[in-house]
């Protein structure tokens, strides 16, 4: 058995890492036997639907050495923690939490964040999904779920589980109809207690559906919630981009990382005619992206079926499991995972705890 080296001509630059391999510290280990090569690449970030792509432009560039035989590519991923705001305490049973934020409402933020839950679960992590909009929860309609948690003890919550995402919601605790008529403080209380009060188990990406604005819930988020990183979700129209700056410049503010910009409803393509038309303006998001020297994420049509898929609790990555709209929602979830791993590593939970007892 002997080890080798590739030539860097060879290297292959991951489109979501945007890096190579090596420098990303995926390859762990090349083997040769004979003429046999195999590789092990583990990333850091969920890639199901990537695999059979990865192993097989590894298999044709590693064919392509001097003598390389046979070509065995093993692929797997394994999730870590990562670092949040500096002084905020960890949550129980959560690696990472992704905020997703418009600053507006009305551009499908919450359409989008759910997809992205179910995209990044498709891709094979296993993901929570918190609704952080206390005065009009979405997350219980577009998730089909109408029922309450459960207790063990009588002072935390079992999150509801649907289409294996774990989920939490106020709206899983009162009635759809009832309006909250909360001040600010009662609602980041409620924030504060459904988001440490679930026994959330395992996961790997929390996501955070923020209602809109820059206010109460979105301050509570920034100093007492360790966000991992923030995503913006926009129209190309001037009036929410307006909105969307204002989300971006807070987390900048409040030092957590934005990892990109999501276009939701870029182009309308007619169902009749196939006429594509850019109703809200073209541009806008990668003009953001630019201006703030951050990731374009992906961009999202403005197609009838998201809106109807998410009204019957059913979204389009689990309604439509193999269109082009789950494609999109799957690469973009790839993208933030990603771009999520390339950050500091969070090792606070590896050290044990020091307790001092008087004998």
């Amino acid at each position: 058995m002997c080890r080798i080296a590739f030539p860097r001509k060879k290297t292959y630059i991951d489109p979501y890492l945007e890096s190579d391999l090596v420098s990303a510290k995926s390859i762990k280990d090349i083997k040769v036997e004979g003429g046999k090569v195999t590789v092990d690449v583990q990333l850091g970030f969920p890639a199901e639907g990537y695999k059979a792509e990865l192993t097989s432009k590894l298999q044709e560039m590693i064919s392509s050495v001097d003598g390389a035989g046979d070509v065995s590519v093993n692929i797997s991923h394994k999730i870590d923690s990562h670092t949040a705001q500096k002084g905020v305490k960890s949550i129980p049973g959560v690696k990472n939490i992704i905020a997703v934020a418009s600053g507006k409402g009305g551009v499908g933020k919450s359409t989008t964040s759910v997809n992205l839950a179910l995209a990044l679960s498709k891709e094979g992590a296993t993901v929570g999904i918190l609704d952080a909009d206390i005065y009009g929860p979405s997350q219980p309609r577009m998730l089909g779920v109408n029922q309450q948690p459960d207790s063990s003890d009588g002072k935390t919550l079992e999150p509801l589980n649907s289409y294996h995402l774990q989920a939490m919601s106020i709206g899983f605790l009162i009635d759809e109809e009832t309006p909250m008529i909360w001040r600010g403080p009662m609602v980041t209380q409620a924030l504060e207690q459904l988001l440490n009060d679930t026994q959330w188990k395992d996961v790997d990406y929390l996501i955070i559906d923020l209602p809109p604005g820059t206010g109460d819930t979105q301050l509570t988020l920034a100093q007492k919630v360790p966000v991992t990183g923030a995503v913006i979700v926009t129209t190309p129209q001037d009036i929410a981009l307006l909105d969307a700056k204002k989300g971006l410049k807070m987390f900048e503010k409040v030092e957590v990382p934005v990892l990109g910009i999501i276009e939701n409803m870029s182009t309308h393509i007619c169902s009749e005619c196939g006429h594509e038309e850019h109703i809200f303006g073209s541009g806008g998001g990668q003009s953001m992206a630019d201006q703030y020297d951050v990731d374009m994420l992906g961009s999202l049509p403005l197609d009838m079926s998201i809106r109807v898929s998410t009204d019957e609790g059913k979204p389009s990555v689990v309604a439509d499991p193999d269109s082009r709209i789950t494609e999109i929602y799957c690469e973009i979830a790839r993208r933030v995972a990603a771009k999520l791993s390339k950050q500091a590593k969070d090792f606070s939970a590896a050290f044990p705890k020091i307790v001092i007892q008087n004998n």
